[in-house]
């Protein structure tokens, strides 16, 4: 049986916890992995003098897979976002969040199944910022978006929802006030359409598609936006499905596939063994996907639901109110970890 090598970034605070979990609800699956396990972020400051080594780089341009868990990003001052780094010197321009229902965790919404994707290496994140007087009393940032990575990033989520056997696509901007910017992703996004008969397509204006989600999520599909936008929109949607710790993510290139939980690093919680490892686990099984390993995903996902749905083995955030009670008490991170793994093992 042929073995998959993947870089491997433990990451930060809870990274390693949850990234652990993963591998061995991944290993259960029967399939191969070697993994090459290099670091990033402050554990990388702190040994190499850098948050992004040229190793890492190196790791993940030879392997073309990489599975991290979360790393810090310093607010306001500090060293740059690795992750945003990563994205663009990689150049990971798609950004792809799935949001599912779990079994009721968390939401009043029982049948959530929603996909962003987010161009990723553009518009406001593409680091054009400055201070615009002296006295720094007022700044900027410019929002840069450009033809070419429009049309590969609707282009992606079109080729997206024809694979997975969606049914329609929704380009979302805010081509009302940003004549240029939003004018020129709306335009590409109508002429990409045409090229994909059998998905429904239709535009929503940021705005009004925050307040559609709240009303409606079930009329939506796969949404494809820009960066900030697809920010905003993803969380919100997480949110919608339950959270950001059931909520996996990818950010692919043509060439490269870095797999990873969307939420912070938690450092509070850092050798607890107390947080909750799904996102993880589930951002493993997008990358089973992505590898063609589709039966061991559909083992993974069932593992996680049905683990979720028995309420016996979680985490203290899964309990409803995220607080033990006197029927119920919460679970380790590797506990249910080890649960998960079981369940699989017993399905593959």
């Amino acid at each position: 049986m042929s073995s998959y090598r993947v870089t491997l970034i433990p990451g930060d605070g809870i990274g390693p916890e949850v990234t652990d979990a993963a591998v061995k609800v991944l290993e259960a699956t029967g399939v191969n992995f070697d993994w090459e396990v290099v670091e990033a972020g402050e554990r990388a400051l702190k040994k190499e003098g850098t948050p992004l080594p040229q190793a890492v780089l190196d790791s993940m341009k030879k392997n073309r897979i990489a599975l991290k868990g979360p790393l810090t990003t310093p607010i306001g001052g500090g060293y740059r976002s690795v992750n945003v780094a990563l994205r663009q010197m990689l150049n990971l321009y798609a950004s792809v969040r799935p949001s599912r229902s779990i079994a009721g965790v968390g939401t009043l919404y029982s049948d959530i199944d929603l996909v962003v994707v987010r161009e990723a290496t553009e518009e406001l994140y593409s680091g054009i910022e400055h201070w615009i007087d002296r006295d720094h009393s007022a700044a900027e940032t410019i929002s840069v978006v450009t033809r070419k990575a429009s049309e590969k990033i609707v282009n992606y989520a079109f080729d997206y929802a024809v694979r997975e056997k969606r049914k329609k696509v929704t380009a979302v901007h805010k081509a009302n006030i940003m004549k240029t910017t939003g004018a020129l992703f709306q335009e590409v996004s109508q002429q990409v359409a045409k090229h994909y008969p059998t998905i429904e397509f239709e535009e929503r204006l940021i705005d009004n598609m925050a307040m559609q989600l709240v009303k409606k999520p079930q009329a939506y599909d796969v949404i494809v936006t820009t960066n900030l936008f697809g920010d905003i929109l993803s969380d919100l949607c997480a949110g919608l499905a339950g959270g950001l710790g059931i909520t996996p993510g990818a950010i692919i290139g043509d060439e490269i596939a870095l797999f990873e939980p969307v939420h912070g690093s938690a450092p509070k919680y850092a050798g607890q063994d107390k947080v909750n490892p799904v996102a993880t686990i589930l951002s493993g099984e997008m990358m089973l996907k992505h590898l063609g390993e589709r039966e061991a995903a559909e083992n993974v996902w069932n593992a996680v639901f049905d683990t979720i749905k028995e309420k016996k083995v979680i985490t203290y955030d899964l309990i409803e109110g995220g607080h033990a009670n006197n029927a119920l008490s919460p679970s380790r991170c590797s506990q249910m970890a080890d649960e998960i793994a079981r369940k699989v093992r017993e399905s593959a």
